[in-house]
């Protein structure tokens, strides 16, 4: 076997067409790692090294020569090693299409649908779909019509369901790949840059760029077929491909393995997505060539799957044989395996993702697998190989044993199936998880059969066996102290009740597992789903209390189970259409024409340059941080582990390496700056220890993750870790008296008249210049304050220092201050080892640093009449701000503004920022006025609920009159400007608001077990514009040049820009307007080109640009228009070219310089009800965003495993958005309005409907006399988490159900059902 492993081939493979041949490489380098760092090939990201994103999804191919078929499917090429892909093609976004050669109708189509906004996630969306898209060409389906595919709408949306997005709300992404699918209407889809109102169907397919799926893209080179795909030189590698098990097993009794040589088995390498490698091994060894490891073979006695089968192969096995004939029960499981296994990662990990290796890690590491669960349900048994020969145990038994020996190896699975005889065959599996799919792990799994017998009195169980997962113990389990409990028994109302007392005593988590409590609830839920449509409870409902109750119907269960099999079916719900409005002008064009985002298809490409996309320079060194883990402590030294990883370590930097002259910052927003690096006294979890500099960022990284930092804890104060110790420790920031917000009205009168009262990833390029200067490339929204900060910290002239920022993906706030350090710390190490560095900071790292929102307490008193309105609100508000004061400063004005949405009548309040050892809050889009939208409305509901009134009848007593409005904001709106209470009146029409909300009770009262709510709230942001400077240059051709100080972070800051300097220059000549938007180029920001650029945040730094463009613009319209007219006199017919070129002929300046500065009756504006993506982002804030934090303040949910923002499967069904034109508004630039925060905070509306629904939840429990408290007043946590709203819900809510039948006088335990 090393013989022949020795006389292998070199690595061949082909990247977009181009043949790469390695003589060697290092075995564990990973495809991203390689794409990005020797090739030109940019476009896929590494987001999150998790597999968790889909930033780094390609297209790999692989050519079967005995069937002459390619095979094509997506992976994570942040996980895939390079090695496994010998004789493979690799498609980037870059081989579909480019600007030279001609984009794909794909990136065209993300393009026109404003599918991409910051771009960095777009080309993965883009590969994703390929994949799809090209598989199923390849299908027998018939052709579809012209310029469509044969993928269907359903399947063009799950094909980016494991996709991450933080920008579009994943609507315009969905209808961009639907685009593609035969089946669609066209007429569903949604707002575009393709077609107009009132075209036909048919024009707008017309219009759609074209796709012609008979002229397939060639995804695999000719040249490769042709090229030996033999094993690769393992003395070359280390890397063995064994084509045989007695391959396999000489290999692992040879001296691969011997002398404590360290090796890995290899299959799709995803494992490494959960479980961090930290070391080099020795030697690899590739299992997916030995063909008995990835057959899938079945019969009648079962289903045998080879390990090394991929999830998704075995996914599409069992779809296909399921429409075989080998028993309803083979049918039965065929068909509930393949529909779980679907929820299971993401398509592109289960395309690489081996059934073995997921069972393997359930078995040595407790991974919290979904089908370990499911194949200890279903009594499945596994084959290993051990030096002693081939081993045959039940999976039961393995999960028992120690963790597997290296040298063991998982070679088969089989499922066994039951024959047929005259009992009933239940089985069902069921899954609860933060996502209904893509990368979510679940709360509890669980997949129960059952053998059932009817008999004359009900249901007689033979058999069951139930499993559970994942609910926080190292391994599935068996109930089986409840499978011996119910089997032998007549299934009934009294049996169920005691079982699911059983099952709360079986399904215990360990101590430490998150949310306890709820996942052993799910199991009581899971039991009672799976056995109650078969005991007697539906002749109980004829009693009354149940009248109108909505249940599952044993009858209808039979009727449909002709076959001796039963299956609880659900049914998989698509995105319906949604319908988008915009009421727009012509009044200033382009301006406000919807014309594709600046850049749209390069982003989709992959062409657009980030900063981490940037080549690295020669020499250049790699930077990760070192962190510390503890909350308040000293630091007596920094230790680093030694291993093969970590060899290319240079230097450690920490503040003693600050130059003499500069200071320890790392940043600065008001006056109190930041340190850079801790200096002998750690402040928080995750304050920056040091960073470690090394000759790859892989080593960096590692270095910095196995440092072993010494602290020293003796004589040291226990941290300040709650707003309540700050408190109690007078431990404050200061907000400055101009930042503090003003009171409204007098608290005492209004008081006085109330009838009620309640007391209730960064990134960073730094390159050394000549003359002690510097180029310092970052990711960040404010480069001038970047720039401030590295010349402080190296303590030299500004002038020294050029900061860069072409464009920003993801910002949203998160990369303003805090993206200072990382830019800072970059720039120290490059100069103090005279040598480009860079850092881009792993997924873990920075969410660790980064900080989040600022996490609050409300304490409230407030007055109110019996007829609802509130005359008055106090509120006392500790803001926890962490350790520095950031952008902290601002939260009391900004949660003010926000909650003074309302007329409260007369508004008081305290207001303190807390320090504490926590990370340093910051800004994510709508600092503090997400906090106080929503405190406003828990306020509005909890008056409603004391008032026993609807919570929509309060708001509307409450939302301001135009007198109130400005009484509250100080007299900023004009007459006319106030559309607030038209915008409620049209979208309570629009939607059928009143009528919907009848039917919603109806529902309610008809459904025990779904539950609905309806909720519609107002909005009043207070926008606010800042100084932005602006330049324009016109060069010889008539091509324009533009500066301005805002940044591109996917808000479509450029293209707002391009048609703004295009109508301004326009003025000149109105028939060039269109044509000079084409000539027009914003390039990057830069501090020595364009000064005071000032911070790119709020929703209104985009118009700001703008104005400072159009005062430029103004400067060089009065320059040219006299020479246009001097031109006419003289009979020259002009056009633009012309004049550009007579003017430089005369030597006009065409270039303009602007600073604006906004009037200060200018500078704040109100902004009413938009609603458009950033909705989406609020939806992930208030239902699904956790942040956990450990005992020492230190984020733990820091993962794609463990933060879950929302995907396209968590948004909204029916989302429909209108724009209204409220005409012109004086105040604003082109009567321009704010589209960023104001959705935002409309999203508070959706935790609003679902407190409803858990009130009819808790109304339901009062009905039958088994609610512990009050139905309506109750508080709903945000975020509002499957764990959370269930508790509200009630989480013995079954056991109650239960408890009240078996109360009922008209119960009795007999049930006939003719089965004939």
């Amino acid at each position: 076997m090393e013989e022949r492993q020795k006389k292998g081939g070199s690595l061949v493979f082909a990247v977009n067409g181009e043949r790469f041949e390695l003589p060697c490489i290092d075995p564990s380098t990973i495809l991203l790692q390689f794409l990005r760092s020797q090739t030109c090939f940019k476009s896929p990201k590494l987001g999150c090294g998790e597999g968790g994103c889909g930033a780094c999804v390609v297209l790999v191919s692989k050519y079967d020569p005995k069937l002459k078929k390619v095979e094509d499917f997506s992976v994570s090429s942040c996980l895939t090693l390079l090695c496994s892909l010998n004789g493979f093609s690799i498609t980037t976004s870059e081989g579909l299409g480019n600007t030279r050669d001609g984009f794909h109708s794909i990136h065209e189509r993300f393009a026109g649908f404003h599918a991409s906004q910051c771009g960095f996630c777009t080309p993965g969306m883009c590969m994703s779909f390929f994949s799809a898209l090209v598989n199923a060409d390849k299908g027998n389906k018939p052709n579809p019509p012209l310029g469509f595919s044969k993928l269907t709408s359903s399947q063009a949306e799950k094909a980016i369901e494991g996709n991450l997005c933080r920008c579009t709300g994943y609507r315009p992404i969905a209808d961009a790949c639907k685009t593609f699918a035969a089946d669609i209407d066209i007429e569903d889809l949604g707002f575009n840059a393709f077609w107009k109102n009132g075209d036909s169907k048919e024009m707008k397919v017309s219009k759609l760029p074209p796709y012609d799926p008979t002229k397939n893209f060639n995804t695999y080179p000719e040249f490769l077929k042709s090229e030996s795909t033999t094993n690769l030189d393992s003395s070359r590698y280390l890397w063995y491909t064994p084509v045989s098990i007695e391959d396999l097993q000489s290999l692992l009794n040879s001296n691969v393995t011997e002398n404590g040589a360290s090796f890995k088995l290899v299959v799709g390498n995803t494992g490494t997505g959960y479980y961090k490698e930290t070391q080099q091994y020795d030697h690899y060894i590739d299992l997916r060539y030995v063909p008995e490891l990835s057959i899938i073979k079945r019969d009648q006695a079962g289903i045998d799957i080879g390990s090394t089968v991929t999830i998704y192969k075995l996914i599409s096995f069992l779809k296909e044989e399921s429409k075989i004939n080998f028993g309803s029960y083979g049918k039965l499981v065929s068909d509930k395996l393949a529909y779980h296994m679907e929820k299971i990662a993401s398509p592109f990990v289960r395309n690489s993702a081996s059934v073995g290796g997921n069972l393997v890690m359930a078995q040595k590491n407790g991974f919290p697998s979904d089908i370990a669960t499911l194949f200890l349900g279903l009594c499945a048994t596994v084959s290993l190989m051990t030096r002693h020969g081939l081993v045959k145990l039940t999976w039961e038994e393995l999960l028992s044993k120690p963790p597997l020996d290296s040298r063991i190896v998982l070679l088969s699975v089989s499922i066994p199936f039951k024959k047929d005889r005259n009992s009933k065959f239940l089985f069902e599996t069921y899954r609860a998880a933060p996502r209904p799919h893509g990368n979510a792990l679940a709360y509890v799994n669980a997949a129960f059969q059952a053998d059932v017998s009817l008999c004359q009195n009900g249901f007689l169980i033979n058999n069951i066996r139930l499993a559970f997962g994942a609910y926080g113990t190292k391994h599935a389990t068996r109930a089986k102290m409840i499978e011996g409990y119910l089997t032998g028994k007549m299934l009934n109302i009294h049996v169920l009740y005691g079982a699911l007392k059983l099952v709360k005593l079986a399904v215990v988590p360990e101590d430490g597992t998150l949310h306890p409590e709820y996942r052993s609830s799910l199991a009581v839920s899971y039991v009672f789903e799976f056995l109650y449509p078969f005991t007697d409870a539906h002749s109980a409902l004829s009693g009354g209390l149940f009248n109108g109750i909505n249940d599952i119907s044993v009858e209808k269960v039979f009727k449909s189970s002709k076959d001796g099999c039963i299956s609880q079916g659900r049914k998989q719900t698509l995105l319906s259409s949604a319908k988008q409005v915009v009421e727009s002008s012509t009044e200033y064009y382009p301006v406000g024409e919807p014309m594709k985002k600046v850049g749209a298809a390069m982003q989709a490409a992959g062409e657009a340059v980030y900063v981490d996309d940037i080549p690295s320079p020669p020499n250049c060194l790699y930077g990760a941080f070192i962190y510390s883990t503890k909350a308040l402590a000293g630091v007596k030294g920094i230790q680093l582990e030694s291993n093969q990883l970590t060899d290319g370590v240079a230097a450690v930097i920490t503040f003693k390496d600050i130059p003499i002259g500069g200071a320890n910052v790392g940043a600065i927003r008001f006056s109190d700056p930041e340190p850079l690096f801790a200096d002998d006294l750690i402040r928080y979890a995750g304050d920056r220890i040091a960073i470690v500099v090394a000759d790859s960022q892989r080593s960096a990284d590692v270095a910095a993750r196995t440092a072993l930092v010494e602290y020293d804890t003796a004589n040291i104060d226990s941290p300040i870790l709650t707003v309540e110790e700050a408190v109690e420790k007078s431990s404050f920031i200061q907000i400055p008296p101009f930042l503090y917000p003003k009171q409204v009205g007098d608290f005492s009168k209004g008081m006085a008249e109330a009838d009620h009262k309640i007391l209730s990833a960064e990134t960073a390029l730094a390159i050394p210049d000549e003359d002690n200067c510097m180029v310092v490339y970052t990711s960040s929204q404010c480069p001038e304050s970047a720039h401030r900060v590295i010349t402080t910290c190296l303590g030299v002239p500004k002038h020294n220092i050029r900061v860069i920022t072409r464009r920003v993906g993801g910002g949203f706030g998160g990369k303003g201050v805090r993206a200072m350090p990382v830019s800072t710390a970059c720039a120290l190490a490059a100069y103090k080892l005279r040598r480009p560095v860079r850092i881009y900071v792993n997924r873990n790292t920075d969410m660790i640093m980064t900080g989040g929102r600022h996490p609050m307490k409300v304490t409230y008193s407030v007055g109110f009449k019996s007829s609802g309105k509130i005359t008055t609100l106090h509120l006392d508000l500790l803001i926890n701000a962490g350790i520095s004061e950031d952008v902290s400063p601002l939260l009391p004005l900004n949660v003010m503004k926000a909650l003074k949405k309302y007329d409260w009548g007369a508004l008081s309040f305290d207001v303190k920022l807390c320090k504490t050892n926590l990370t340093s809050k910051s800004t994510m889009r709508g600092p503090g006025e997400v906090q106080g939208s929503y405190i406003a409305e828990a306020i509005i509901e909890h008056v409603s609920s004391s008032l026993s009134m609807e919570v929509d009848s309060v708001r509307n007593k409450n939302v301001h009159t135009f007198e109130s409005l400005n009484f509250f904001y100080d007299n900023i709106a004009s007459v006319g400007e106030y559309t607030l209470p038209s915008i409620m009146d049209k979208l309570a029409v629009s939607s059928s608001f009143f009528e919907r909300r009848e039917m919603i009770k109806q529902f309610n009262h008809k459904n025990t077990w779904k539950k609905r709510g309806i909720s519609r709230v107002p909005i009043v942001h207070e926008a606010m514009q800042r100084p932005t400077p602006g330049k324009i240059s016109i060069l010889q051709d008539g091509s324009i040049v533009v500066e301005v100080g805002g940044i591109e972070i996917g808000q479509g800051l450029w293209t707002k820009v391009k048609q703004m300097t295009a109508y301004a220059l326009g003025l000149i000549e109105s028939s060039w307007a269109e044509d000079l938007v084409e000539k027009v180029r914003v390039i990057q920001a830069d501090t020595l080109s364009i000064v005071q650029g000032g911070l790119t945040a709020g929703s209104t730094t985009l118009e700001s640009s703008c104005e400072a463009v159009k005062l430029c613009c103004n400067v060089l319209v009065e320059r040219l228009t006299p020479l246009k007219k001097q031109l006419q006199e003289q009979n020259v017919s002009v056009d633009w070219p012309t004049l550009i070129r007579q003017a430089q002929m005369q030597s006009v300046n065409l270039a303009a310089h602007s600073y604006y500065v906004p009037e200060s009756s200018s500078k704040n504006y109100l902004n009413f009800g938009a609603a458009v993506r950033a909705f989406v982002q609020g939806i992930g804030f208030f239902m699904h965003e956790e942040y956990l934090t450990n005992e020492d303040g230190l984020m733990v949910s820091n993962n794609t495993w463990t933060y879950k923002i929302p995907t396209i499967d968590t948004i909204p069904q029916n989302f429909n958005v209108h724009v209204v034109n409220s005409g012109h508004h004086k105040k604003r630039v082109l009567s321009s309005k704010a589209s960023g925060e104001p959705p935002l905070l409309l999203a508070v509306s959706v935790h609003c409907a679902t407190r409803a629904a858990v009130k009819a939840a808790r109304e339901q429990l009062k009905l039958w006399g088994k609610l512990d408290g009050s139905d309506s007043e109750f508080y709903l946590d945000v975020p509002a988490i499957l764990p959370i709203v269930k508790t509200q819900c009630g989480l013995d809510y079954v056991e109650k159900y239960l408890e009240t039948l078996l109360a009922q006088k008209s119960y009795h335990s007999c049930i006939n059902i003719d089965l004939k």
